[in-house]
């Protein structure tokens, strides 16, 4: 009797341990996939702008150094929080 509640525990522990590594992947992979929509959007938006306004590079270097920053910034809360 004592077994089967041993082996009962063993599951259960192996079950959380699955969902929290399911967990934390999803987590994080959330984290990245907005860090890419963040920086390409703003890289995109920058070289609109450019061809908008005639300038060439001008405004894609400000809006995807701004974005990386953005990116970073959500990491880094997102880190914070996490703690």
């Amino acid at each position: 009797m004592v077994k089967m509640e041993e082996q009962h525990q063993d599951k259960k522990k192996e079950t959380s341990n699955a969902e929290s590594g399911l967990t934390a992947y999803s987590k994080y992979s959330t984290i990245a996939i907005q860090m890419v929509v963040i920086i390409v959007a703003t890289s995109f938006g920058g070289v609109k702008l450019d061809k908008l306004a005639g300038t060439k590079p001008l405004f894609t270097v400000i809006l995807s150094l701004l974005g990386v920053a953005a990116a970073m910034w959500l990491v880094i809360k997102s880190a914070l929080r996490n703690k």
